[in-house]
């Protein structure tokens, strides 16, 4: 997910709300592998793993809600999946 901060967003930083924002990824069956601020055309980076995207989606929804910040879900595949679907495309 890449979180991008409004200003009111910005106001409520706090270690409080970032373990509430870990509860709920949690909640909608997530795993944190990393959570980054960042510089940049994006405030946050995080690394999550959920079992579908309709967690995923559900999760980045509750996190605006619970923090106002604006995150976009894009799902990602390990670069070996990815040269395997590849070498299938090619295949049709």
């Amino acid at each position: 997910m890449f979180g991008k901060y409004t200003a009111e967003a910005f106001k409520g930083i706090s270690a409080e709300r970032t373990e509430r924002a870990i509860k709920v990824i949690k909640d909608h069956e997530g795993t944190v592998r990393s959570m980054y601020a960042v510089l940049g055309e994006h405030d946050l980076v995080f690394t999550l793993d959920f079992p579908n995207a309709e967690k995923a989606m559900a999760a980045s929804v509750a996190l605006h809600q619970l923090t106002g910040i604006s995150f976009t879900t894009s799902p990602v595949v390990d670069v070996e999946e990815f040269d395997r679907l590849v070498g299938e495309a090619k295949e049709i």
